[in-house]
């Protein structure tokens, strides 16, 4: 058996594979680290709570797969020869490390002061999930939140990859492998600069501005899927001026201008634009949770899961 490399750089991923070295020495690290501070085998054997002679076949057996004398031995008593120190240091990191990581996986699990990974789109992200956290935590006032805003498919993929306990996103996604469930909906609205020639109404049906230019998100966000959806329903496709980000930078294009856009209501009025109400097609994006199909939770992830869904209807400030 071969070394699996003797590069510096630990690698992004490792294939514990049945001849790698890591599946082969790993059961015998604590042991030899054990041997190695008691620098002697009896006293290590009572310290691990196995018999001696187990321990000491089993000490054999790593400097034999090794090929290299770890142990030199003085009668009942043991010392590290030079590859042995070396190797001690090596060892006591990486077992220092994975106790670290699962320490860690428990503190997160902690029902109490645990960490939820939860994703939210830009638009919900100035009062509505503020208000979510403010909300939840008044019951599960230690519990930790990493959060992650962005836009729907970005983070689909980050939780399909992990990096996601839960997400709030819109459209509501229908993939085999996520389970989601609608929570709200919201209406969205024509934003015209407050001098268009539809600014004095209060109502307009969406065909109306077939001939306008818009200001839209990028494709690949939700809310840009929906806008094409509706003008499409509306009879057109709608002419694109720009393509952005954030919906609040649309605004200031629209006042600018620029174009009209389909917007979700602002967390604060904007000056020079006007927001009009759409009658047809009926213009709303439903916002839902979603999370991985078969991911079991950890119970403050479960805890926060209830929560949300028990806000079904009441989720956004109407």
């Amino acid at each position: 058996m071969s070394p699996r490399g003797n590069e510096k750089d630990i690698p992004a991923t490792v294939d514990v594979e049945a001849d790698s070295w890591a599946a082969t020495l790993t059961p015998r690290l604590a042991q030899f680290v054990a041997v190695a501070r008691q620098e002697h085998v009896t006293r290590a054997a009572h310290q691990l709570d196995m018999p001696q002679s187990t321990l000491s076949r089993s000490m054999a057996r790593l400097e034999h797969d090794l090929g290299v004398a770890l142990f030199a031995r003085h009668g009942r008593t043991v010392s590290l020869t030079a590859a042995g120190r070396a190797f001690l240091a090596s060892v006591e990191r990486a077992l220092y490390e994975v106790d670290r990581a699962a320490e860690t996986l428990r503190e997160d699990a902690d029902p109490a002061s645990g960490k939820i990974a939860f994703g939210f789109l830009h638009t919900m992200g100035s009062e509505t999930v503020p208000e979510l956290i403010r909300a939840f935590r008044a019951d599960h006032p230690r519990v930790r939140f990493q959060l992650v805003q962005n836009y729907g498919e970005a983070m689909l993929e980050r939780l399909r990859d992990g990096g996601l306990d839960l997400c709030l996103t819109s459209p509501v996604p229908d993939a085999p492998d996520l389970v989601a469930r609608r929570l709200d909906e919201q209406k969205l609205r024509l934003v015209v600069p407050d001098d268009h020639r539809l600014a004095g109404r209060k109502r307009v049906r969406l065909a109306e501005a077939s001939a306008e230019l818009f200001v839209t998100l990028e494709p690949g966000y939700g809310l840009r899927r929906i806008t094409d959806a509706l003008c499409a329903e509306a009879g057109f496709a709608p002419k694109v001026a720009f393509e952005g980000e954030d919906p609040e930078t649309l605004r200031g294009l629209v006042a600018a201008g620029l174009g009209v856009a389909l917007l979700p209501p602002p967390a604060v009025p904007r000056p020079g634009i006007v927001e009009l109400t759409v009658t047809a097609p009926r213009a709303v994006r439903e916002i839902g949770v979603a999370w991985l199909d078969g991911h079991p939770d950890t119970p403050p992830v479960a805890a926060f899961k209830r929560f949300l869904l028990s806000r079904r209807g009441q989720l956004l400030h109407r």
